[in-house]
């Protein structure tokens, strides 16, 4: 069950009421958790990632909008917020779908499978086939921009791709480490405490995380730093690091993205 605060966006709700329906949906996500956790001993791909990644893009899309940073559906087809919303949690909620298939490339395949889902779900939302083919169009790029080997064009995709992203906090990396994938990416993962997104000073969005133990750093440095460079969300998110380690000598105690 996909829980989002709508808004009175009604297109948001009647998707969110369509996707809650779905068991051709909600068994694809069980299936990318057998693959991923199960077979690949990799974190969790399924539903709660999912939850995740919709409420931090709602986040941020409301925040840029709130400081009059204007989506891509808007700017070049004249829709509107609402729509920009709809785009990024269609996006977020079938990005991974391609994992049941295999891990390496697997937006190749989400694409794939999300044509059948937006063929099912569009039509209950949007009335003209011209209005369909734009929201499709824009939901397929956001999914395929959340691949670190796609630049993201849109407003939109790149808060995919960061929402992505910020689903890092420690008990995301419990399930590959417990299961003996011990590796800077586990370890460094545990380190992550919290993240919170919310509406910064200097630029629009500010991402606040804290950590137990710097080798947290590797997940920001080397991961998320990538995930924000060359997006349209680059100019717009600053990142602030919090290492408070009580056991250990912390290397690091403040570090800005």
């Amino acid at each position: 069950m996909i829980r989002l605060d709508t808004k009175d966006n009604h297109k948001l709700e009647k998707l969110l009421e369509l996707v809650n329906q779905d068991k051709e949906l909600e068994t694809i996500w069980k299936c990318v958790n057998i693959n991923a956790i199960d077979r690949m001993g990799f974190n969790d791909h399924g539903p709660v990632h999912v939850q995740i990644v919709c409420k931090n893009a709602l986040e941020l899309i409301r925040i840029l909008e709130k400081r009059k940073v204007v989506p891509n559906i808007i700017k070049d087809h004249n829709l509107e917020q609402e729509d920009a919303e709809l785009i990024v949690i269609m996006a977020s909620l079938l990005h991974d779908v391609g994992m049941i298939v295999k891990r390496k490339n697997h937006e190749d395949f989400s694409i794939s499978i999300s044509l059948k889902f937006l063929d099912k779900y569009l039509p209950e939302i949007y009335q003209d086939d011209i209005t369909r083919t734009i929201i499709m169009s824009e939901v397929l790029h956001s999914i395929m921009g959340h691949s670190k080997e796609e630049k993201p064009l849109t407003l939109e995709a790149g808060v995919v791709r960061v929402a992505d992203a910020l689903d890092m906090e420690q008990g995301r990396a419990r399930i590959p480490f417990q299961s003996g994938s011990i590796t800077i990416h586990s370890v460094s993962a545990l380190a992550i405490e919290k993240v919170s997104i919310s509406e910064g000073k200097d630029k629009p969005i500010l991402v606040k995380i804290d950590m137990s133990n710097s080798a947290g750093i590797f997940q920001i440095d080397e991961l998320l730093r990538e995930k924000i460079k060359h997006t349209p969300l680059e100019d717009y998110v600053k990142v602030i690091v919090e290492v408070e380690g009580e056991k250990e000598k912390s290397i690091v105690h403040h570090f800005e993205l």
